[in-house]
C-alpha cells in the first residue's frame, strides 16, 4: 500500500475549495512522515498525549488539527502549537481554549461541533445551543479564538441517503451564519467512508484517515 499514491487518489478527486486533513492517529511517525514527504502538511489528531508527542517529533510546518472530543483540563497542552479544534462542544471549553491562548498570545481557530447523527455516542451541541454560542455576546468577549464554523459527523450508516440527509441539513444550517460573517468558512463534514457525499453535500474540509493510511 503506497501512502503517496493513497494522497494522490483522493486530492485529484477533491474541489479546489475543499481541505484535506489526513487523519494520524494510532500512526507511527515514518507513516505520517511518508505523507509529508508527498507533500502533505495538514494532520488531525484525536488524543491530547498523542498529538503533543508528534508534534514535538515531527517537522515544525506541520498544521495540527485536534479533532477528538477535548476535555477542558487538557487544553493548556495543546494550546502553545493546535491550529485548530474541531470539537468544540461547550461554552465551558471555548473560554478555556480562549484562556490558555492568552497565555500563548495566540489566536486558536476553532469549530462547534454540532450534533447531527442519530448515535447517542457522538458528541456535539444542539442546533438551539449552537445557535445561542454564535449569538452570546459573552463568546464576543473571547479575543484569543475565532469560531471559524462548524463541524460534524454523520450517523455511522450504509443508508447514503440519510447520511446525505445529515450533512444536508449540517449544510443549511451552516449557511445562514456563514452569510453573515466572512471568518466563518469551514465545514469539517466527511470522513473515509462519506466524504464523497459531505463534499456533495457543501463539506469545506475532509478528515480522511484509512483511507490513506490503510486500516488500523
Amino acid at each position: 500500500m503506497s501512502i503517496t499514491k493513497n494522497l494522490n487518489q483522493i486530492k485529484s478527486g477533491l474541489p479546489k475549495e475543499v481541505t484535506l486533513i489526513a487523519v494520524s492517529k494510532t500512526k507511527p511517525n515514518e507513516v505520517i512522515q511518508e505523507a509529508y514527504d508527498s507533500g502533505q502538511r495538514i494532520f488531525g489528531e484525536n488524543k491530547v498525549q498523542e498529538l503533543v508527542q508528534k508534534y514535538e517529533d515531527l517537522p515544525k510546518d506541520i498544521e495540527w488539527h485536534l479533532i477528538g472530543h477535548l476535555q477542558t483540563n487538557k487544553v493548556k497542552y495543546v494550546a502553545p502549537f493546535v491550529n485548530m479544534i474541531h470539537a468544540v462542544d461547550s461554552m465551558k471549553l471555548l473560554k478555556e481554549i480562549n484562556k490558555q491562548a492568552s497565555k500563548n498570545e495566540r489566536v486558536i481557530n476553532c469549530l462547534l461541533q454540532v450534533k447531527i447523527a442519530e448515535e447517542e455516542s457522538k458528541f456535539g451541541l444542539s442546533k438551539t445551543d449552537t445557535e445561542n454560542v454564535l449569538n452570546s455576546e459573552e463568546v464576543k468577549q473571547l479575543t484569543n479564538i475565532k469560531i471559524v464554523g462548524l463541524m460534524g459527523m454523520a450517523t455511522n450508516s450504509s443508508d447514503e441517503s440519510q447520511v446525505k440527509e445529515e450533512f444536508k441539513s449540517l449544510y443549511t444550517f451552516f449557511k445562514k451564519f456563514s452569510i453573515l460573517n466572512s471568518q466563518f468558512s469551514i465545514l469539517s463534514m466527511g470522513m473515509s467512508g462519506d466524504y464523497k457525499i459531505a463534499i456533495q453535500e457543501g463539506s469545506t474540509m475532509i478528515r480522511v484517515g484509512s483511507t490513506i493510511f490503510g486500516g488500523r
